[in-house]
């Protein structure tokens, strides 16, 4: 019994759930706990031995459950094309996609295809994974899509006029930026999907004591890191708010929606501008190559 989130351990039976970012942190102690629910679960991860070992992992806390790995570095758009065929190929049936994946910067990076890392994989890959995934989640229903966000949303803005960071790029502003833009997405994707049968919610999952900006984490971060891991949730805790949008009964009708400790909480103004969200698809659809409306 989960409960913390209200749900049995035989809630998620029969259900198919891809979690991105899945081979560490929250996202691998979401794939842990809906697989505990009974869920076939997919680990999307970027390195191969992670992602057999957080496989494992998995299967060490859930023996019943069947787990599935894919590779996929997800700021490269060719990737996360790769990564939905062959999600489509295994998998008959979608029932929760949840995006996971994440990171921040210091410094600025440029992806593969010309992009700022952190809007690329924090905001661009979801929006195109959960594009080229939209058809089978429909097709699956009832399906849900959980995107993870952060309180940061909060202080975000979305500077279309340097929205690569080319011209000023600070760590702290381009995370704030992508994480507004998870909930922007969010909620544009739960007007266009209503009606289908596919909810489509957003969450901060508290600060959590993981890997987060190791790559690249500045040294201001570096410095004040160590002052707050004693405060800081485990992944653990972390993850129960993923798992209880991805599995809980009680939300099979629920979309659109911000949640912090498993319960809903309202998003920033800003992140209500419907006008904003739909220049923002726009301008993704045009960084993808997709559909260049929001439908």
């Amino acid at each position: 019994m989960v409960r913390s989130t209200g749900v049995t351990s035989e809630s998620m039976r029969g259900s198919t759930v891809l979690v991105t970012g899945g081979t560490g942190g929250i996202g691998l102690a979401t794939a842990a706990g809906v697989a505990g629910l009974g869920a076939r679960v997919g680990i999307v991860g970027r390195d191969t031995n992670r992602a057999e070992a957080a496989a494992a992992a998995v299967r060490r806390n859930a023996p019943q459950a069947t787990v599935d790995v894919f590779v996929a570095d997800l700021s490269s758009q060719a990737e996360v094309r790769g990564l939905a065929a062959e999600v489509s190929s295994v998998y008959p049936s979608l029932d929760v996609l949840v995006n996971n994946v994440g990171g921040y910067w210091a410094h600025r990076h440029v992806t593969i295809d010309g992009l700022e890392r952190t809007f690329a994989v924090n905001h661009l890959a979801a929006y195109l994974l959960t594009d080229l995934l939209r058809g089978l989640l429909v097709a699956s229903t009832p399906a849900r899509v959980v995107t993870v966000s952060s309180h940061t949303h909060a202080t975000g803005r979305i500077d279309f006029g340097d929205l690569q960071g080319e011209r000023t790029y600070n760590g702290g502003h381009a995370y704030d930026q992508s994480k507004l833009a998870n909930i922007l997405f969010t909620y544009e994707l739960a007007r266009q999907l209503n009606g289908t049968g596919v909810t489509s919610n957003v969450l901060h999952p508290g600060v959590v004591k993981t890997a987060f900006g190791g790559e690249d984490l500045g040294r201001m971060m570096r410095a004040m890191l160590p002052l707050a891991r004693p405060f800081m949730k485990t992944p653990a805790r972390g993850a129960r708010t993923s798992i209880h949008v991805a599995s809980a009964p009680g939300l099979a009708g629920v979309t659109g929606t911000y949640f912090v400790n498993a319960a809903p909480k309202r998003s920033s103004s800003r992140s209500h501008d419907k006008a904003l969200a739909r220049r923002l698809w726009q301008v993704s659809a045009e960084l993808t190559s997709t559909s260049a409306s929001a439908r």
